[in-house]
């Protein structure tokens, strides 16, 4: 999210996050005050690669109920965060997935995160629109939930009730919704959101 009128449009819509880019080299790069939103929606930041000092200052700053870290942070970097907030900030850690992904790198990170995110591997550090093949996840045997996301749109509602219903989806989470629904980047087109949330809860 990065526009107030937009952003306060889609929390009309009850998310229950909205990602804020503090990563500069982004598109999508947020800047100036996050509106007061209704409880119960949490602000989520998102980093890349960022000086701890930087995630501690922006937590305080905006209010940051989760921070979504989408570089290559270390489980000695995930764990000082951990560390310094506790269970006051929901910890999701990102991964780019390719057909060559190894899952066992997940590991050590299973005790210093709350959520994985698993993306689809491209040039930029997410945003790229484009699926992975999910059936890669049926190498994902762990019970730490996952947020699932890379270019989700209305076009895969249907293969996504396939998915949630399947045993590589058993411990997926929640849907990350980013690029198939701008208009431009960091501007989400209101109404095809709510046409998607009518149809996973038509699925559902």
């Amino acid at each position: 999210m990065k526009y107030k009128d937009n952003i306060l449009s889609v929390a009309e819509l009850r998310p229950d996050y909205l990602g804020f880019i503090f990563y500069q080299r982004s598109k999508r790069y947020f800047e100036g005050l996050i509106p007061e939103l209704e409880p119960g929606i949490k602000k989520t930041g998102v980093f890349v690669n960022e000086e701890m000092a930087q995630i501690f200052a922006a937590v305080r700053k905006y209010g940051l109920n989760a921070i979504q870290l989408h570089g290559d942070e270390t489980v000695g970097y995930c764990s000082a965060i951990k560390k310094e907030f506790k269970s006051e900030i929901e910890l999701i850690k990102a991964f780019s997935i390719s057909d060559d992904f190894n899952f066992d790198k997940l590991n050590p990170y299973e005790e210093v995160c709350d959520y994985f995110l698993f993306d689809t591997k491209g040039k930029e550090r997410g945003g790229n629109g484009t699926l992975f093949d999910w059936k890669l996840l049926n190498n994902y045997h762990r019970k730490k939930r996952f947020f699932l996301s890379g270019g989700i749109g209305l076009e895969e509602t249907e293969m996504l009730e396939q998915f949630l219903n399947s045993k590589a989806g058993q411990y997926c989470y929640a849907i990350d919704l980013n690029s198939k629904f701008e208009s431009e980047p960091g501007l989400k087109n209101t109404e095809e959101l709510e046409e998607f949330f009518k149809q996973i809860e038509k699925h559902n």
